[in-house]
């Protein structure tokens, strides 16, 4: 079987997806009895390719791998004003669109918008993309369940660490009471940094930026927004809360001085930026993001580099850990991968 997919937004977790394609379809195919098809991509800076009978993605890698563009494809190529993300979207035979624009946490536009699109023509969803998981989760599951449609988010979190599919598929039947966990690389490389090597904040920054783990504005990151908009998805989807930004306590690492954390090391404990979402006995949905002493016995603690961890108490288990990537090329386009598989595994039981 053959399964048509558009793609919106080619960055650079775009061209790991398409790599892990190209490089699996046996797999995919043998194991699992589908045929990814690529019919369109399309990005606003990069332009719009359409092919309906399938993007040869051999050639397409060759040529973004030699230092090309969509461009140089050529047959089926338009600049991005004469056909757009929405056009493709219409337009296209595809059954599932895969959303990777820019993440947008203040209004997570345009890609609810381009997610609403997809679901009124009756596609499948699949995105790594915060703003409209983060802002709008309720009302796109709706309309995804009112349509019998499907929405992969698994690369919303923790790329391609399972959160969702861990949820889904293995703690059943497990009531998960709390989740807490480090959610964002560039800060846990900074505190790490600073305890290892003794670093200030301000050359533990500039070293995450060198290495490509910060970018030139960093506050996305360091004042715990990327954080943030992680711990809402887990607080609506997983734990069926219904919070808005300024529902969590959110604070950044930027205050935090070396001495802070030689005086927290001589007392046994380790600083942490902490997203945590908690359901009290009555109901409500606690949420947080801010810097905690946590102990050296805690498994969060031990999570140094750019590493991530969640750690989910549960009634059954009692506290399960994760750690894995949150972020990445390949690893992402993994968790795109992921939700494509379970996507067709529901489909194809309907």
């Amino acid at each position: 079987m053959e399964l048509k997919i558009e793609i919106i937004g080619f960055g650079t977790v775009g061209i790991g997806f398409l790599e892990i394609v190209n490089k699996k379809i046996d797999i995919l195919k043998e194991k699992f009895g589908f045929i990814p098809k690529i019919v369109a991509i399309s990005d606003k800076i990069k332009g719009t390719l359409f092919d309906e009978g399938g993007i040869d993605l051999s050639r397409l890698l060759e040529i973004i791998n030699n230092g090309g563009s969509l461009k140089d494809y050529g047959s089926g190529f338009y600049d991005f004003e004469k056909k757009g993300a929405l056009d493709v979207i219409k337009e296209s035979n595809a059954d599932i669109m895969v959303e990777m624009t820019y993440t947008n946490i203040e209004t997570g536009e345009p890609a609810t918008t381009h997610i609403k699109t997809a679901l009124e023509r009756g596609k499948h969803i699949v995105t790594s993309n915060k703003g409209p998981i983060a802002l709008f989760y309720k009302e796109l599951k709706q309309i995804a369940d009112k349509k019998n449609l499907f929405m992969g988010i698994e690369g919303t979190v923790l790329s391609g660490t399972p959160v969702f599919n861990l949820i889904e598929d293995t703690l059943p039947p497990n009531s998960i009471n709390s989740i807490k966990g480090i959610l964002n690389g560039t800060t846990n490389f900074i505190l790490t940094k600073m305890e290892n090597e003794n670093m200030s904040y301000e050359d533990a920054l500039k070293m995450a930026q060198d290495l490509g783990y910060a970018e030139a504005d960093p506050t996305a990151d360091v004042e715990g927004f990327d954080a943030l908009a992680k711990v809402l998805i887990l607080s609506n989807v997983i734990m069926g809360g219904d919070l808005k930004k300024d529902n969590v306590e959110r604070v950044g690492i930027t205050q935090i001085k070396p001495e802070d954390i030689k005086e927290a090391a001589e007392e046994g404990y380790r600083y942490k930026l902490i997203g945590s979402v908690e359901k009290t006995s009555d109901g409500k949905i606690l949420a947080s993001v801010k810097p905690m002493k946590l102990p050296l016995s805690d498994p969060l603690s031990g999570v140094s580099g750019a590493m991530n961890a969640l750690t989910f108490t549960t009634d059954l288990l009692g506290s399960v850990t994760i750690q894995g990537p949150g972020a990445g090329k390949i690893e992402t386009g993994f968790s795109i991968m992921i939700d494509i598989i379970r996507i067709f595994k529901k489909i194809r039981s309907k």
